[in-house]
């Protein structure tokens, strides 16, 4: 089947909000505050946008109250809410639209007050009927099943786990945006409380506020913008299940699929790769996607990124940016994973930036390993 999609719009724009704790800010006003420096970013006004493409972890009809709250009237949106990959989902979707005339300036976005309106790691969205009964706490307790059959099953480790989370503080030392930067140990994440068995404190994603932005057009509209391109190349998407209970092996994600997808449309592989930016919930999601991406066999996981290979200095480097787990985590992390691929693809990373970096991977992930969707940009040089 002939593909199209490949390269035919471009990140032109990116913004964050400041900081990750903002006290009297509503969901709202953080997506707004993300979307204004993107928009600055790209060199637009925000009434230019005409495609809008968000989703929220507390309104019911997104799209039409985030359209309202910017002032403006697209004619295009996508509201669609797959948990926290719907925004590289959205690649696909705007890319389309962007192709198709439907819309010439479209914006992906996010926004939530998670930190500052309670603080909790819990779910928001409707229970998972068959599993209520049981008293789970999601999402949690889906992931921490995951975690123990793999280690059950291939004598992964807590110290390969924590080996995870102390790679990612050590990116975020480098990043001077990051959440959290203060020293982390092995023996720290041990340590830390249990908080569903077998992962502790330290091996789930912060909770903090924050919005993020992403402004894309056509390709060949790309060179009008100010800041270097980066190009949509493949985005491949992919689901197993929606309560974790349904989950075939609780092992293997739909990241096979998702991945695979993404790789034919880009025309790449794994080992094309410079920079990943994978959704990190919780420290097992990186073994997980690491290994159904095709990074290292199934079972490999664990002694990989014990070996430092994703740290600072490691031969992959992953989450550059501190990712989930030090960063930020403001509920729906996957439209942070797609911001800190383009500054690595643009080379604006700072302290943290790879060098030569021409292909990245950004990887979001859904509900309790329910949705995967991988997207690969590029530079120039990679059309």
């Amino acid at each position: 089947m002939t593909n199209t999609v490949r390269g035919s719009s471009a990140i032109v724009g990116v913004g964050t909000t400041p900081g990750w704790n903002s006290p009297g800010f509503s969901a709202l006003d953080q997506l707004g505050v993300a979307v204004q420096a993107a928009a600055d970013d790209a060199g637009i006004r925000v009434d230019e946008i005409d495609g809008l493409f968000t989703s929220t972890l507390t309104h019911f009809m997104p799209a039409l109250s985030v359209a309202e709250y910017l002032g403006i009237q697209p004619s295009y949106m996508d509201g669609t809410n797959i948990g926290g990959s719907s925004f590289l989902a959205h690649l696909l979707s705007a890319s389309m639209a962007l192709q198709a005339g439907l819309c010439r300036v479209a914006c992906i976005c996010y926004g939530s007050n998670q930190l500052s309106a309670g603080g909790k790691l819990n779910t928001l969205t409707e229970p998972s009927l068959w599993e209520l009964p049981y008293s789970p706490r999601n999402p949690i307790s889906g992931y921490a099943l995951a975690t123990a059959r793999h280690m059950h099953q291939y004598g992964t480790t807590r110290e390969h786990l924590a080996h995870v989370a102390v790679s990612a503080r050590r990116w975020a030392q480098l990043n001077p945006d990051a959440h959290e930067r203060d020293s982390l140990s092995v023996d720290d994440v041990l340590a830390s409380r249990l908080v569903s068995d077998p992962l502790t404190l330290r091996d789930c994603c912060l909770v903090t506020d924050g919005g993020g932005a992403l402004i894309l057009v056509a390709a060949e509209r790309a060179d009008d913008y100010p800041n270097p391109p980066a190009y949509v190349l493949g985005v491949g998407e992919a689901t197993t299940h929606r309560q974790v209970s349904a989950m075939a092996d609780l092992t293997v994600t739909g990241a096979v699929h998702s991945g695979r997808r993404a790789f034919e449309m880009a025309r790449v592989g794994p080992g094309d790769i410079d920079v990943l930016q994978l959704y990190d919930a919780f420290t097992i999601n990186i073994i997980l996607f690491l290994e159904d991406l095709g990074y290292c066999r199934k079972g490999e996981g664990g002694p990989f990124v014990a070996s430092g290979a994703i740290a600072p200095g490691g031969e992959l480097p992953v989450n550059t940016n501190g990712g989930g787990l030090s960063c930020n985590h403001p509920g729906m992390y996957g439209i942070f994973a797609a911001i800190e691929a383009v500054r690595q693809l643009r080379g604006t990373a700072g302290e943290r930036q790879i060098g030569g970096v021409e292909l990245a991977l950004a990887h979001g992930n859904g509900g309790q390993l329910a949705s995967q969707v991988t997207a690969i940009l590029g530079s120039r040089s990679t059309l």
